[in-house]
């Protein structure tokens, strides 16, 4: 019996990680790949365990994400973003709760009901939206900021409802003023004991454990501290995770936060997949399909109604459309800590089985639509704008027939932007057209001559009288309108001048023969003003600076291609490899002529001889021993070059 039990175990592991690996390829979450394994190996599926079973684990794997959620609770934090957190955040939370549970009432649920459903469907995917909104490099956004904002409240209020969730499993009594301010008086008896202990104790038990330079030792208190705290606010009538989350918060400010963290992760990523798995056992498939189209329904409903909530409280504190709209999208899903509510309303019995089952359901599908509604946020948003503002853009530009000196710059960004103040400051007239109406809603207020347009028309280039422009300059980098964009000025405008702005030169070659005439790429300009700024303060004449940069522009950049290698090597890039040729070498006396450099598929870049380098040897040079080969090329062809030169 033991032996079959273990060989379930296996097997769930196994399906758990086949499920995350799949559900990684597809940009899922790993949350919805133990939910799917909890499904298969519960009742639902093959029947191996069920969820009375993992519930005592599982609720280990909540006590850990407290107490790692209290670590990285940093008052100084929270103080200084107090408006945005305690404003908009509680707004949003108070005000999505009480419209749920208005509709829960409404659907005949009584108000302990409601209020459990509208608590889990107010919370967002605090693990989702911050990883996401990570990737995407919109933390330091505005509606990057602001859906911090909201999610670091909604985390805070889960600790209120740990404490208000085992009050409400009274047993059907009418729950009366004096509970609940005898539940806040243990809640902050248990505060001022846990921070006394926490400010005398934990910092002389961890200096101690630290001085043991036991890493075992180190880990094992971590867990002992994470779950005897959570003991004694059991003890007291509250919840695990409250003390789990206090006693996380008193070591967040400790020097052995990090250490802290690291050492918890594994357990807690285990555990909480184990929670997760535990989640999905509860699902009733039966209950699923019968009420298929109700959960779908409520889907649309939740997600809809928190983004118009979330879009409605951003506009009236006078947020920007575009900005509103970006925020409620990457928060319409509803969060992990939702499952720890429906788990915990479930267990006191506050929910019914049927409701969960559905909950969890519009949960783990919303779930599934939330790294698609992050990534596409920005552009929903625009889209939206776009429609709600095309009264108000300009759908005829002018023509400027007259204007024989004309610049025209595609893309108002910050590059078109500086590009424009400049031109300005020297009185040359230019016309900017761009597809942000919020932007081009700004400029044209400012004065500034901006038509709003998608310059990958025909029509639109034509009306704005391209013809006429004696330089295009284009600044956007997104590759397939550049090849679209590019033709048709070139068509339209062959005597204008095009410069094209890009992040590298990886498509130089195809731009300039799409007809544009200059290519600047960013990263690479950038490093020869650096480099000009260097020679020019170690006293090197500005005419050879200006020579070098031209001749460098030229030749296609080729000194800024081609490096040494690090530990971390790309071998999707050229390197640079420097070959010593010792003697018996089977190059030495040969020329350059003779070597096959383009079966080879690398580039003889220079030769070091006697401390002298030699830039592009001529063909007729020999090689001798000593000599230092730099040649450039993909590390698996610089192999081969190599034992070609050294071995035959």
């Amino acid at each position: 019996m033991e032996h079959s039990f273990l060989i379930q175990v296996l097997l769930m592991l196994v399906i758990a990680i086949v499920a995350i690996a799949v559900l990684r390829r597809l940009g899922l979450p790993a949350i919805l790949a133990y939910l799917l394994t909890g499904v298969v190996s519960g009742p639902s599926g093959f029947h191996w365990f069920t969820q009375h079973q993992m519930q005592s684990v599982a609720e280990l794997g909540v006590v850990l994400l407290m107490f790692t959620l209290g670590l990285e609770f940093s008052v100084p934090r929270l103080w200084a973003m107090r408006r945005t957190v305690f404003g908009l955040g509680s707004a949003q939370m108070v005000i999505t709760t009480l419209l749920t549970m208005g509709v829960a009432l409404l659907c005949g649920l009584n108000w302990v009901e409601a209020l459990v459903i509208g608590a889990a469907i107010a919370l967002s995917s605090t693990a989702i939206v911050l990883k996401l909104l990570n990737e995407q490099g919109w933390l330091r956004r505005r509606h990057g900021e602001l859906s911090v904002s909201v999610l670091l409240f909604q985390d805070l209020a889960v600790v209120p409802l740990l404490i208000l969730l085992p009050l409400l499993a009274n047993g059907g009594e009418p729950l009366i003023v004096a509970d609940i301010a005898f539940a806040l008086l243990k809640g902050i008896l248990a505060f001022f004991l846990l921070m006394a202990f926490g400010k005398w104790a934990l910092p002389r038990i961890f200096d101690e454990v630290a001085r043991s330079r036991s890493n075992e030792l180190f880990v094992l208190s971590t867990l002992v501290v994470a779950l005897v705290t959570g003991a004694f606010t059991q003890w007291l009538g509250l919840s695990m995770a409250l003390g789990a989350f206090m006693a996380g918060m008193l070591l967040g400010e400790s020097q052995y936060r990090r250490q802290l963290e690291a050492d918890i992760r594994p357990f807690r990523d285990l555990l909480m997949g184990l929670f997760f798995i535990s989640i999905g056992m509860m699902l009733d498939f039966t209950l699923v399909m019968r009420f298929w189209w109700q959960i779908l329904l409520v889907l649309v409903a939740v997600v809809l109604g928190k983004a118009l909530i979330i879009h409605g409280i951003l506009r009236l504190v006078g947020e920007p459309f575009r900005i509103s709209m970006s925020t409620a999208m990457s928060l319409a899903q509803v969060g992990e800590f939702s499952f720890v509510v429906l788990a915990l309303a479930v267990n006191y019995q506050l929910l019914d089985n049927e409701i969960s089952t559905m909950l969890v359901m519009v949960a783990v599908l919303s779930m599934s639509l939330a790294p698609w509604l992050v990534r596409h946020s920005v552009d929903i948003a625009k889209w939206v704008l776009g429609i709600r503002q095309a009264k108000h853009v300009d759908e005829v530009v002018p023509l400027l027939m007259d204007e024989q000196e004309l610049v025209m710059i595609f893309g108002y960004g910050r590059v078109g932007q500086t590009i424009a103040r400049f031109l300005k400051t020297e009185a040359v007239p230019y016309l900017v057209m761009d597809l942000d109406p919020t932007r081009v809603s700004e400029a044209r207020r400012a004065g500034e001559p901006i038509y709003f347009g998608d310059v990958c028309k025909r029509a639109i280039l034509k009306q704005i009288g391209v013809k006429q422009a004696k330089m295009i300059v284009i600044t956007f980098c997104e590759s397939r309108s550049l090849e679209e964009v590019l033709p048709l000025c070139k068509l339209l405008a062959p005597e204008a001048k095009i410069l094209v702005r890009t992040k590298d030169d990886s498509d130089l070659d195809l731009l300039k023969k799409a007809g544009a005439n200059q290519v600047i790429p960013e990263s690479l300009e950038g490093s020869l003003m650096l480099v000009s700024q260097v020679l020019h303060q170690c006293g090197v004449p500005l005419a050879r600076i200006l020579k070098r940069l031209e001749s460098e522009r030229r030749n296609h950049y080729q000194f800024l291609h081609g490096f040494f290698s690090g530990t971390e090597t790309d071998f999707t890039l050229e390197s640079l490899h420097a070959v010593a040729l010792p003697r018996g070498a089977d190059a030495i006396g040969k020329t350059v002529a003779e070597i096959m450099w383009e079966t080879l598929r690398v580039e003889l870049r220079a030769i070091r001889r006697s401390g002298a380098e030699v830039e592009h040897p001529e063909q007729d040079w020999v090689f001798r021993a000593g000599d230092i080969l730099l040649i450039v090329g993909k590390p698996r062809r610089l192999e081969k070059a190599e034992a070609k030169l050294l071995h035959g």
